[in-house]
């Protein structure tokens, strides 16, 4: 009885001249019935509530729901990471590679430089190795610290696409160049090379805000988490494969690893070219383009970029908490990266780990990373993303603290999964916040700089977290860390933001 209500219902509804007809068969239902009219009534209308409600819900899901184009950003940043990360394992026969054959080379003075920082800190010599791969690291962050706000203001001017796609054949040469790297000097203008073209990350992260609105960024932004997660526990999965199976004997032996990471970055090229379409209309674009040296300053000063300079007409509240979020993110990154640039010296030094052991760790790490990230952290609420962030701070003091005071590798493991669980909430939570501010015209911009303080967070944290390794040893390092990581944990808990 209630069906053809509702079916009488949509016909008055959608048909206004048979309007006669459904009045008498509504009543013809009444009299059978013996309902009266205001019981037709409440039917009728709680007939078109439901389908309201399901019209509501519709909405609210094609408003939430995460837009493609971030899946292609996904694949690309995955391509990019495998390529990026399969070098990790290698570094280390490389280095005696170069060490054998590069004799008077470049190698044996920045060897020598290292040995000195070595002798300095109070380091074992068989710890030279990392230390020069550490201090590779930091030539690469510096290089992404001076380039990707750089490259996110282009974007913001010329459209994310074409200055995507530059960086990606610029990562691609690289690849190409370290195929062919007979001498140190080479391979390190190839990792030069490198660095100066990874501000694909910060563009890629602004395509994600160009496509996504307050409620579907999140989900978008965990991508980006997922992306890293599964390239640095892939990558250097391969890379220990060509490692094992090459013929370190041969007088080129990683040209292979090297072709395979280039054909890795030119297929991202490719489906950059292909299948990404540009996020950014002509009509939301900047219209300022860098042609000022005092502009040109506020993307590669250090002061301008802790002022957020670069970013301009905005609200000064709107300023004051880009200032905040920057500098919770710099002093977070700056500790956290030492932690994780010198928890392979603990692993050696303290716990006799092998290099299998390591890899078993990081590879733990990594998929905890990547299972919070695929489910917790892409469903978090849109007002749950600042909390979460600080509660993720919150976790990572006592994970400092535990790996400081671990003496077995049980204890070792918690302090890690504890530092993953925090890793997997904070950079994605931090990076979502961050992305609402500014026009269309400047996430470029102001994602840039905002990756361009994790950059050079990155390249001094482990130089300042070696020192103090080495030179007040690994438990009082990791505890002053520990205690540290409150600044940021109040800093951030304590934010107003606009």
């Amino acid at each position: 009885m209630l069906y053809f209500c509702n079916f009488f219902f949509k016909l008055f509804y959608l048909h206004h001249h048979i309007s006669n007809m459904a009045y008498n068969t509504t009543s013809a239902i009444k009299k059978r019935s013996g309902l009266s009219s205001s019981a037709v009534n409440e039917n009728l209308n709680g007939s078109l509530s439901s389908e309201k409600v399901i019209q509501s819900s519709k909405t609210i899901h094609e408003i939430t729901r995460t837009h493609p184009t971030a899946y292609l950003i996904f694949v690309s940043l995955l391509l990019d990471l495998l390529a990026f990360t399969m070098i990790l394992p290698l570094l280390p026969s490389m280095l005696e590679y170069y060490k054998q054959h590069d004799v008077g080379g470049y190698y044996g003075y920045l060897s020598d430089s290292i040995s000195n920082f070595q002798e300095w800190v109070g380091a074992p010599k068989r710890f030279n190795s990392v230390l020069f791969g550490g201090a590779l690291g930091s030539m690469f962050s510096m290089l992404q610290f001076i380039v990707s706000p750089i490259a996110g203001g282009f974007s913001d001017i010329y459209g994310r696409k074409p200055v995507l796609i530059i960086c990606a054949i610029g990562i691609t040469a690289s690849y190409g160049l370290w195929a062919y790297s007979h001498n140190f000097m080479l391979f390190i203008l190839a990792r030069f090379i490198g660095g100066l073209s990874k501000g694909n990350i910060s563009i890629c992260m602004a395509v994600i805000t160009d496509v996504s609105n307050q409620q579907s960024r999140g989900k978008a932004m965990a991508l980006v988490g997922i992306a890293f997660s599964l390239g640095f526990i892939v990558g250097p999965m391969i890379g220990a494969l060509f490692s094992r199976f090459a013929d370190k004997a041969h007088s080129q032996w990683f040209w292979l690893p090297a072709v395979f990471a280039m054909s890795l970055a030119l297929l991202d090229v490719v489906f950059i070219a292909l299948y990404l379409k540009e996020s950014l209309p002509t009509s939301k674009r900047s219209k300022k383009i860098i042609n000022t040296l005092s502009h040109a300053v506020d993307h590669i000063s250090i002061p301008a970029l802790f002022r957020f300079s670069a970013v301009k007409n905005i609200s000064k509240r709107d300023v004051a908490s880009l200032r905040s979020l920057g500098m919770v993110y710099f002093i977070y990154l700056f500790i956290y990266s030492g932690l994780e640039f010198t928890v392979t010296f603990l692993m050696y030094h303290k716990f006799n780990y092998t290099s299998i052991d390591q890899a078993k760790m990081f590879l733990t790490t990594g998929i905890v990373m990547a299972i919070l990230q695929g489910s917790v952290v892409r469903r978090l609420p849109q007002g749950r993303t600042q909390i979460s962030a600080v509660i993720g701070l919150y976790l990572i003091i006592p994970a400092f603290i535990i790996v400081g005071v671990a003496e077995s590798s049980s204890v070792l493991y918690v302090g890690m999964i504890l530092f993953a669980i925090s890793t997997a909430f904070v950079v994605t939570c931090m990076t979502t916040l961050i992305s609402k501010y500014g026009d269309f015209h400047q996430k470029g911009t102001v994602l840039g700089v905002f990756r361009s303080l994790g950059a050079l967070a990155r390249a001094l944290g482990p130089v300042v977290a070696s020192i103090a390794f080495w030179s007040i040893g690994s438990k009082v390092t990791y505890i002053a860390g520990g205690v540290l990581l409150v600044i940021p944990t109040l800093m951030m808990q304590r934010l107003k933001l606009s």
